[in-house]
């Protein structure tokens, strides 16, 4: 699956924009808020119908403009495909694929496969098991849909189970249908991110190497009180204190995922170097993994992945995103001489656009 054209308008910075992309990577260089980040998220707007960084689409309609609208030109396997996408104030959104309208946007993930890095991944590391949770969602759910199927089902189930926590006279018998529901969707959801860390695991560990260097061992956990006891006796043992704290204390809404250096949390252990070199590895091993499952590579967006990486380390990151085995690669970088300097020898193909006032230009 590959971009060969985008074109945008009234989103976030842009009033207008079209862009034509390579195969293979597409470099977009400028200042500090030229516009960069806004086109990497445009382009992420297309395979998730949401904006990277969680902004609510009413708040990605430019200033004093009542829509925005965004078209993808792919190629996948030598056929066109057409994804456009429109948001306008007040409506709700519309996404097609191929000229045909969704009725649930859900329904397109995983059609456009895509891995996104950014500064933003700090949250993996210094959030709250929410983000890591995301993170391990964000994987299975675009080659598995029945698992976001069971994921949309758990979480609804979870929130009529709360509500219900907080009435004074709780109906025992709905109390036990949500418990059910939890029950079904959660074990299904345990197994297969049970399943999932344990493969996923040896490729990460590969990329961080290659990015990092020998002589450090990174590693994953999958923590879930699933591990402990099954979900019906979870849920007994927690009844007492999820009524007096009126919300669901024990489930798979719980669990999270172990960043190790050297069997430490690389949080508290690691250099902003490795920290770095360990979230990248992270989403290189999403990519790689993703193209396994799907047996089509995922685009890659790298926003301003070079701060805090040494030259050797970045090196070693653009000889991996240079391989044939790669696919679309589209990256941001405040330094267009180094990107020209990075690959001005390689044989990959690639484009320089400069971007100033959220206006690109192709250099030659």
């Amino acid at each position: 699956m590959q971009l060969s054209h985008l074109y945008l308008k009234n989103f976030k910075s842009y009033p207008e924009a079209e862009l034509d992309f390579c195969a293979r990577i597409n470099c977009l260089t400028g200042n500090n808020g030229s516009g960069k980040t806004n086109l990497l998220d445009a382009i992420y707007h297309l395979s998730f119908s949401k904006s990277y960084f969680g902004i609510p689409d009413r708040e990605n309609i430019r200033h004093g403009e009542d829509y925005f609208s965004l078209n993808g030109q792919y190629e996948f396997e030598g056929n066109p495909v057409q994804v456009s996408l429109v948001q306008k104030k007040g409506r709700r959104k519309s996404l097609k694929y191929n000229q045909k309208e969704y009725n649930r946007l859900s329904d397109h993930i995983g059609r456009i496969p895509l891995v996104m890095a950014s500064p933003q991944d700090l949250e993996l590391l210094y959030g709250g098991s929410e983000s890591r949770r995301k993170f391990i969602n964000g994987v299975i759910a675009q080659f598995n849909p029945p698992y976001l199927e069971h994921l949309l089902a758990y979480n609804k189930a979870l929130e009529q189970r709360n509500r219900l926590l907080k009435d004074e006279d709780i109906d025992l018998a709905l109390l036990e249908a949500f418990d059910f529901q939890m029950q079904l969707h959660g074990t299904a959801i345990f197994q297969e991110r049970n399943r999932f860390v344990q493969s996923f695991l040896p490729v990460f560990q590969r990329y961080y190497e290659r990015i990092a260097g020998s002589g450090e061992k990174a590693g994953l956990g999958y923590q879930s009180q699933l591990h402990q006891q099954d979900f019906p006796q979870l849920l007994k043992n927690s009844a007492q204190k999820d009524r007096l704290l009126q919300f669901s204390s024990a489930g798979v809404h719980r669990d999270d995922l172990e960043l190790l250096l050297d069997g430490y949390p690389i949080r508290r252990c690691g250099s902003q170097g490795q920290q770095k070199s360990f979230l990248l590895a992270l989403r290189l091993s999403q990519l790689q993994y993703t193209a396994e499952m799907k047996k089509n590579y995922p685009i890659l967006l790298l926003d301003d992945i070079f701060d805090k990486l040494d030259k050797e380390r970045v090196e070693r990151l653009m000889e991996v995103v240079g391989e044939a085995p790669f696919g679309q690669v589209f990256l941001s970088d405040t330094h267009q001489s180094r990107v020209k300097e990075l690959f001005g020898k390689s044989p990959a193909e690639h484009l320089i656009y400069r971007i100033e006032d959220s206006c690109p230009r192709l250099m030659e």
